[in-house]
């Protein structure tokens, strides 16, 4: 177990842990500092822990009609980003954790991922198609520059020639720009990085330990001046927040070689309405129901709408203006233009433990 100590007041999204949903029991916070005289200890500081997990299968697959991929792979549990708004927080009560402090301060790795990932491989009847790192948590979070988990995944993936796509808010991915460049020259990997504005305070407040968005466009541009393509996820956008910056920030991608360019209306599932609510009220108290009433307009009357074709965009006239300005933005800028299909014709099946090796290679 790796333990990281901070302060326990600073860069962390989150303003509470409230239990799970699948607790018996809630826990209420109190404030009982007062009941302390000048001499007592003080508070321990928060600490990120890492702690290995042994799993038995690596590759995550969904049916979903509105996520553009099938299969993909995330090396962590949890993430160290904060970002208050991630839609994955609700996971962690699945380990009987908070979604809340505990996503962001309790993680957890996968060491085995790169073996597992190659057995998953050479399977009968595993058939090629792109592999997204990244999808739930991210793969390039601080941990990741020691065990390198990620790294390992996309040398596997290298040697078999099968074909990735990375979502990621960190610089950490240029770390890997050897691996991806080669990958690209064949057509077989992309990056495609989240910017959710271009203000270093609401970033610093959204999304405390992500890169900074200017970190973001850099290494945007170091990826796409190295052959890799890449594309900007404008996501998610709050309304009466952050998507008046809608355009500013698909103009800075653009000009840092995105391709491509897409949008989420912020998912508010589960246990996340009452840490986005405790956050807006806290960081943003005089605009908070002002962006709570138009998410309400935009789905229907509550704060979130899991139905497919729903979720990810909402309904209404603030909806469709969101959408309008997408597109007009994008025609402009000449997004979405050029085909991103990656080559899944390359793949090459790794060798099954106690296989016959070929007479003739």
């Amino acid at each position: 177990m790796y333990t990281f100590g901070v302060d326990r007041d600073h860069g962390r999204g989150a303003v509470s842990n409230p239990s799970g949903r699948f607790e018996r029991f809630t826990r209420e916070p109190v404030d009982d500092t007062d009941a302390y005289a000048p001499d007592d200890d003080p508070v321990p500081p928060l600490a990120t822990t890492v702690t290995p997990e042994k799993t038995r299968n690596i590759i995550a697959r969904n049916d979903s009609p509105d996520v553009g991929f099938d299969r993909s792979i995330n090396p962590y549990k949890g993430c160290e980003h904060g970002c208050v708004y991630c839609f994955a927080r609700p996971t962690h009560s699945f380990l009987g954790l908070s979604p809340g402090l505990d996503f962001e301060t309790k993680i957890f790795s996968k060491p085995e991922a790169a073996r597992l990932l190659r057995e998953a491989l050479a399977k009968p009847g595993y058939r090629a198609d792109v592999l997204v790192v990244g999808a739930n948590t991210d793969a390039y979070q601080p941990v990741e520059r020691e065990l390198k988990i990620t790294r390992s995944v996309l040398e596997v993936l290298q040697a078999h020639r099968h074909p990735v796509s990375i979502i990621t808010k960190s610089s950490l991915v240029v770390r890997d720009v050897d691996i991806l460049s080669e990958m690209a020259k064949d057509n077989l990997a992309s990056v495609n990085h989240s910017i959710t504005t271009l203000d270093r305070t609401l970033a610093r407040t959204m999304e405390p330990r992500a890169a900074t968005p200017e970190r973001r466009l850099a290494a945007m541009k170091t990826l796409a001046d190295a052959g890799v393509p890449v594309g900007v996820l404008a996501s998610p956008m709050i309304p009466a927040l952050n998507d008046s910056e809608l355009e500013r920030i698909l103009e800075a991608s653009a000009a840092a070689g995105a391709q491509w360019a897409n949008y989420i209306l912020v998912r508010l599932p589960h246990e996340l309405k009452q840490l986005f609510v405790e956050w807006l009220n806290r960081h943003y108290p005089a605009r908070a129901e002002h962006v709570l009433s138009i998410l309400r307009d935009m789905r229907g009357g509550r704060l979130y709408d899991p139905r497919f074709g729903e979720r990810m965009r909402g309904q209404g006239p603030y909806a469709e203006l969101l959408k309008t300005r997408f597109t007009v933005a994008c025609r402009r800028l000449r997004l979405n233009q050029a085909d991103r299909a990656l080559d899944t014709s390359k793949f090459r099946v790794p060798a099954r433990r106690g296989a016959q090796r070929p007479l003739f290679s």
